[in-house]
């Protein structure tokens, strides 16, 4: 075993590795005996395949001039359904839907114009779609958001059925075709933070009338209606403080789980189902504690819920028929994949894995759940079975703030944190305080708060770790995406604690992004920061453009150029700012990419680009070629930087 400081480890985990074999698995849908699910896959340009699995048989259903994917919320899921083996999806290029089968070529079934679809259901009774409607047709207005519907046969312009409020989903059929139930809001609240779930009846012209609340409202957050077979609506409610299952029986709602646990997730994208129904009495379900997730079988009768021992630590997108249930599943140990439980063996059968790559569990870093006085994180400490540190070295910590904010970090086995590990980094992802799998309580102390709690237990995390004597108080690193950028800078604008950092697509200025960003999102920051105009002052003091002369640090920056959610000029003003300051910074822009990266050859060139920017600032060696990057106001300390400096500058 060879002896070398933490950060040169030659690792089987290469950038291209973890780029071009991964692929994103997303919404399922059973028809049948028929399974479908979404892929996103980098080496296609992160395009958005539809696969249907029959028996053992799995085919395409899109050719590759499609992607399956929708911009409603900007965030999109719930880009298909499927009835009698005809698929219905939201094409991204023109967001029209399209129907498709398995020998058929898709075909437009609504005309062109400007509108975004997502969650679609088939109306059997009606020949029909109903699914939630944006109106982006006045330009200079707010989209309207709405439950629509328009004739499977063809070209018809969608027609509300149920309007006036700001945002809608999950509308859910009645199996006698006779009742739909929805969900709404409005803003300033986002869906996990105030929502209603309501019933209407169809009236002969196919329009809802007879409409009436069934729960939620007043600080209660409703997600997923589902109606059981013979037609009672089940949903699920944090009115404890924690999302349980609750139905609608003939005295009213009555709740069937009464855990300090999550049976419910965020809802930034649509169709992430988190239960299912086997039988009238019967529903397959997931739930959270302490982060990690459960599956369980639950009699509606009785009530009593078992727990079905299963490998994985992370599961999402759960569906599910008589004989077997199927979902995303992963864990510390594998990568995600679509995993089908039969539910009478209990044996599982792994569908499709989001990689086939194999890597010795000698190079695996396997996380430590670990909690200190405000937050929950996860902790990797470095592995490597090919080298060891140099006696009373530590490792370098990379603390990385996941997006969001509401959202959380899993322990799903993730190549991008290993490549890190593998080469001897130490890493912390934190659930910081408005996170969600910890209750209500835990999820709303972000309001008002953020750039502030979030900041906060990122740095507590590191230091609880110096504490602990695991890391190099010296080589702190602190790296997030989106939300997790913003909470990133403002961690390195905070004080002297981290050393580098990087941003991913990171929010920089808010009051910019109060007045810029998409309609879903416009009214988030007044839960998460204030009202505004009337609290402008803290959009100022949070916003980390507006802090520069705390940040001393070197830092880089990664930007898509067609982000609609954090537009690019977030990042290039703070990029000038820092640089006239004498920062020393780079900053990565990608043509086509969103928000983000789906794209191989960029993802790549982000992983590689963040680790020749560390090994630059920390003067450590790299075991690899890479292909250099500009770095401004890089301060070179040693003669071999130098000469390497000047090579690579050329």
């Amino acid at each position: 075993m060879t002896v070398s400081s933490y950060g040169t480890w030659r690792s089987p985990i290469s950038s291209a590795l973890v780029a071009s074999r991964a692929i994103s698995l997303g919404q399922i849908a059973i028809d049948g005996e028929d399974i479908y699910w979404t892929e996103m896959r980098p080496t296609e340009s992160g395009r958005h395949v539809i696969v249907h699995q029959l028996k053992n048989d799995q085919l395409d259903l899109i050719p590759p001039n499609f992607n399956a994917r929708s911009r409603l919320h900007e965030y999109g899921g719930g880009a298909f359904t499927v009835a009698d083996k005809i698929v219905y999806f939201s094409n991204f290029d023109d967001q029209r839907i399209y129907c498709t089968g398995p020998k058929n070529q898709p075909q437009p079934i609504t005309p062109k114009g400007d509108f975004r679809y997502a969650d679609s259901t088939v109306d059997r009774n009606r020949c029909r779609i109903i699914c939630i409607c944006e109106d982006h047709t006045d330009p200079g207005a707010e989209p309207t958001n709405s439950i629509s519907s328009f004739n499977i046969n063809g070209m018809e312009i969608p027609k509300a059925i149920v309007k006036g409020n700001d945002f809608y989903s999950s509308p859910r059929i009645s199996p006698d075709g006779n009742h739909l139930a929805w969900i709404t809001w409005n803003h300033p609240y986002m869906p996990w933070d105030e929502t209603e779930l309501w019933i209407g009846e169809f009236s002969s012209d196919g329009y809802i009338d007879m409409t009436y609340k069934i729960a939620g409202g007043f600080g209660e957050s409703i997600c997923q209606p589902e109606w059981s077979p013979a037609g009672a609506l089940h949903f699920i409610s944090d009115k404890t403080g924690w999302w349980n299952l609750y139905k609608l029986g003939s005295n009213g709602v009555e709740a069937l789980t009464e855990l300090e646990a999550e049976f419910g997730r965020p809802h930034w994208v649509f169709k992430n189902s988190t239960y299912a129904f086997v039988s009238e009495n019967r529903i397959i379900c997931a739930y959270a504690m302490s982060g990690i997730w459960h599956l369980a079988d639950l009699d509606t009768i009785s009530k009593n819920l078992k727990t079905i021992e299963t490998p994985f630590s992370e599961i999402s997108y759960l569906n599910a028929n008589s004989s077997y249930a199927v979902f995303i599943g992963g864990s510390m140990y594998e990568p995600t994949s679509v995993v089908l439980l039969d539910l009478h063996s209990k044996s599982i059968k792994v569908l499709k894995k989001s990689t086939n790559i194999i890597v010795d569990s000698e190079y695996i870093s396997i996380p430590e759940i670990i909690k200190f006085p405000t937050a929950y994180a996860f902790y990797y400490s470095p592995k490597n079975k090919d080298f060891n540190p140099p006696p009373n070295e530590k490792p370098p910590l990379i603390v990385i703030s996941h997006g969001g904010p509401t959202s959380a970090a899993t322990t799903s086995l993730n190549l991008t944190t290993q490549y890190w590990t593998s080469r001897g980094f130490a890493v912390l992802i934190v659930n910081y305080r408005g996170s969600t799998g910890y209750g209500r309580d835990f999820r709303d102390k972000l309001l008002g708060q953020w750039g502030i709690s979030d900041v906060e237990d990122c740095l507590n995390g590191a230091l609880y770790l110096i504490e602990l004597n695991k890391v190099d108080g010296k080589r702190l690193i602190i790296r997030g995406a989106s939300a997790g950028g913003f909470t990133a800078l403002n961690a390195l604008t905070s004080g002297n604690v981290f050393k580098a950092g990087s941003s991913y697509y990171g929010v920089s200025d808010l009051e910019a992004l109060r007045k810029e960003t998409h309609k879903f999102e416009s009214r988030y920051l007044d839960r998460l920061i204030g009202a505004y105009p009337e609290q402008k002052d803290l959009y100022h003091s949070r916003s980390p453009i507006n802090s520069i002369n705390g940040l001393s640090c070197p830092i880089i920056f990664f930007q898509g150029l067609d982000d609609r959610i954090v537009p690019p000029n977030q990042a290039r003003e703070m990029f000038e700012a820092l640089r006239s300051k004498g920062i020393t910074i780079s900053y990565l822009e990608f043509e086509g990419e969103q928000h983000g990266f789906r794209k191989a050859e960029n993802i790549k060139r982000a992983l590689d680009a963040e680790l020749y920017f560390y090994s630059r600032i920390f003067d450590f060696d790299i075991p690899d070629f890479i292909t250099p990057i500009a770095i401004e106001n890089l301060k070179v300390e040693n003669n071999q930087s130098k000469a390497n400096a000047d090579v690579w500058r050329k």
